[in-house]
């Protein structure tokens, strides 16, 4: 299905666990749902950790939330977010929310978010908590959305490596994805076996935060034929795509 033109979305950033080389990708990865209409950044902007972020919050016309510190012991800055996001989803304006954090303190509000019925898109480092991962409808890694050079210019060595895309061998070796493919298609299936790439892609977003873009492709369709675990069939008709686990007997 593709996304309606009128959706919007809010767009919630943490600064203080987000890299400001990250949001550029993130802004295009939401661009493919909906519109991201509003967009705010959360931080205390007297720190000079923060600093890197200011272009970018001109750049991408992104409003700035000032919060300061009031405790050492709590942030402030995830109590206002917090707060900010649970009014704006009473508002009903808002058709989708994104998250933008590596702190696992806002998985309660994806949570409060998704029991609406609202699809809430997150972001984070690879050390980002998996209660949060889980809870949202999508989750993807701010390493896989940084440009080449912003990876080169990381301390991290395993920085280094991410955004790489992934052999068939290495998704193979995958049980979790692999176990979640094979489900997703038996589950989608007609009686010969074959689904299509869209049912099962709606399963897989239904049932996980799984994005093929952590595993280095822009497509599932990508991915499904790297790991080479499924036949596949085109339709040139409808433009459709479909696939069968190899594994399949009549």
């Amino acid at each position: 299905m593709g996304r309606k033109e009128e959706d919007r979305i809010a767009l919630f950033i943490d600064c203080d666990n987000i890299s400001h080389k990250a949001i550029e990708g993130i802004i295009n990865e939401l661009s493919k749902y909906g519109v991201v209409n509003i967009r705010q950044a959360y931080g205390n902007w007297t720190k000079e950790n923060l600093k890197n972020w200011e272009e970018k919050l001109l750049e991408f016309a992104i409003k700035p939330i000032q919060q300061f510190d009031y405790s050492k012991q709590k942030n402030a800055t995830d109590i206002l977010m917090t707060i900010d996001a649970i009014d704006l989803l009473h508002t009903k304006d808002i058709d989708a929310f994104a998250i933008a954090t590596s702190d696992s303190d806002f998985t309660p509000v994806v949570m409060r978010v998704q029991a609406e019925g609202i699809k809430v898109f997150g972001f984070g480092e690879k050390k980002t908590p998996k209660p949060f991962m889980a809870a949202c409808s999508q989750f993807i890694f701010t390493e896989h959305l940084m440009s080449d050079d912003d990876e080169q210019k990381s301390e991290k060595e395993e920085s280094l490596k991410v955004g790489r895309r992934k052999s068939g061998r290495e998704l193979r070796a995958d049980r979790w994805l692999v176990n979640l493919l094979r489900t997703a298609v038996e589950q989608t299936s007609d009686d010969y076996g074959w689904a299509n790439l869209a049912d099962v892609g709606h399963y897989i977003s239904n049932k996980s935060s799984f994005s093929p873009i952590n595993y280095g492709y822009k497509k599932l369709s990508q991915l499904i034929k790297e790991i080479d675990l499924f036949d596949i069939a085109y339709d040139e008709v409808s433009k459709s795509m479909s696939i069968r686990d190899k594994r399949y007997k009549a």
